[in-house]
């Protein structure tokens, strides 16, 4: 009887942990839509059709929270919401897998990372390594999608490498990771309910 309890009691306290973790999935989720229908904004005149927005910091927020696999898993979902409703006109199906890709990049190699320990020096190395893995990413889905979705040339993408595709990537991804970084722990401890 005792042990038939406490097994009851663990999967009751199971259930109200997963609960817990899909609400602050799905809330961060729809900041993370919220954010990029607000904020964007070119910051580099060479690619002003290329837009600044912060709507990877609430990704990798749950991250940082919840592990490299409920990152990406959280990445693909807000990927395909903000490629059917508020990013629908800029880029279509290869904008989604865009994000996917670029995001889904960062995340899983900057989680992993932290994941294995979870210090402030870490969360450094994460986010750097992340926001050069994301940029690498670009500069090659750049050179695949860019031609299709523009219908430029290779030539002109390569000639838009280093002085606007690089950089912008550089500075987006490396901006959204020092906002985590100073928002991360302050947050966290809402999103586990200590």
């Amino acid at each position: 009887m005792e042990n038939t309890m406490k097994t009851q009691s663990k999967r009751l306290v199971q259930k109200r942990s997963s609960i817990k973790k899909l609400t602050a999935l799905g809330m961060l989720g729809a900041i993370s839509i919220i954010l990029v229908y607000l904020v964007h904004f070119p910051i580099l005149p060479a690619v002003a059709f290329m837009e600044y927005d912060p709507a990877d910091v609430p990704i990798l927020i749950a991250t940082f929270a919840y592990g490299p696999v409920a990152g990406f898993l959280l990445t693909v979902v807000v990927s395909v919401v903000q490629g059917v409703t508020v990013s629908a006109a800029s880029g279509g199906p290869i904008g989604v897998i865009m994000h996917i890709l670029a995001t889904g990049s960062c995340v899983l190699v900057a989680g992993a990372i932290y994941n294995k320990n979870k210090t402030r020096k870490t969360a450094i190395l994460a986010l750097t390594v992340g926001a050069v893995i994301q940029t690498l990413a670009m500069v090659i889905m750049n050179m695949i999608f860019t031609p299709l979705f523009m219908g430029a040339p290779l030539e002109s993408v390569m000639a838009l490498m280093l002085p606007g595709i690089i950089p912008f990537n550089l500075l987006k991804a490396g901006i959204n990771c020092m906002i985590t970084f100073v928002l991360y722990k302050s947050i966290s401890h809402l999103l586990k309910g200590e």
